[in-house]
């Protein structure tokens, strides 16, 4: 099982040139305060719709329809596990951070970085894979993990902004697609494609904007660390260690493990900007958790290897 470690590199290094570029255009007034909200909502209502719904249009594979529902399962325990450790280990924090180290644990940056991963390792049936396992990671981040945000403890409000929210619809919609393997016309699979392709860039600059705003010295605070090797060693070590006791397959012990091990999403930022719940340090769990995981995540995918 070869890793193809450069294109792993690759993709690390194109998040921070994103980044960077964002940081610049903010810093050089090319984007107001305005314009950056325009930006966000952009991303939220529309651009990532259409990268949920790209993500759910592969061809099914019964032959390991069983390790896809392995996936899924542990998929689903990982997802009720980073909601119920977020709530008791950060309960006591400051509510603007608590807001953004909850969400961090449910919302990683799985898709973009682990989908070359996983293919990488794996192959088509890896990309495949990591798409199941994305499925609660989606579900969650915008429901649950929304919830973290707007502060809405009434639940029957809650689920019916929730199942409303386009994020959600697309996440819906692109499981059936998936599961029925319903045709999409060439025209609207096109535009979907085309504009889902857009989530990276525009996500990525976002965050430097945000960043504009920050001392780039304070970025590496206990407090972030902390969350970073939780998110990047303890939490895929358990993955590993629950999926080594069950004997689960390779294929389904490597996907889970490097998904989990992924830095926090880039939607922390997104979210915390949209809602005013201190983007500066929602930015820092993203900035730094995504700068360690280019020593973790190469060293999980070698461990990975001898499985």
């Amino acid at each position: 099982m070869g890793v193809k470690m450069k294109n792993v590199v690759t993709m690390q290094i194109t998040m921070f040139t994103l980044i960077l570029a964002g940081l610049i255009v903010k810093k050089k007034g090319l984007v107001s305060e305005e314009g950056q909200k325009n930006i966000t909502d952009l991303v939220i209502y529309i651009v990532l719709p259409c990268n949920i719904l790209n993500a759910f249009m592969v061809e099914g594979n019964q032959e390991f329809l069983g390790q896809f529902f392995m996936v899924l399962a542990l998929s689903i325990g990982i997802q009720a596990f980073s909601s119920i450790a977020g709530k008791i280990l950060y309960s006591k924090k400051e509510l603007s951070h608590q807001m953004s180290l909850r969400y961090g644990l449910i919302c990683s940056n799985a898709g973009f970085l682990g989908n070359p991963v996983a293919e990488g390792m794996f192959g088509e049936t890896g990309l495949a894979m990591a798409n199941v396992f994305l499925i609660p990671l989606r579900i969650m981040m915008w429901s649950s993990g929304l919830g973290i945000y707007t502060g809405n403890n009434d639940w029957k409000s809650t689920v019916k902004k929730v199942i409303t929210h386009p994020c959600i619809l697309a996440c819906l919609a692109g499981v059936l697609i998936m599961c029925l393997q319903v045709p999409i016309p060439a025209v609207p699979k096109n535009v979907i494609q085309t504009i889902g392709r857009c989530n990276t860039a525009l996500s990525m600059m976002v965050i430097g904007m945000i960043l504009a705003g920050a001392d780039i010295r304070l970025l590496f605070d206990q407090e972030v660390l902390a969350y970073s090797v939780l998110r990047l060693a303890v939490m895929p070590a358990l993955v590993y260690g629950v999926c080594r006791l069950f004997s689960m397959p390779s294929l389904v012990t490597g996907i889970c493990v490097v998904l989990t091990g992924m830095p926090a999403g880039a939607t922390t930022s997104i979210l915390a900007s949209k809602y005013h719940a201190d983007e500066i340090f929602a930015t820092k769990l993203v900035v730094v958790s995504t700068v360690l995981s280019m020593v973790t995540i190469p060293l999980w995918s070698m461990a990975l290897a001898e499985i």
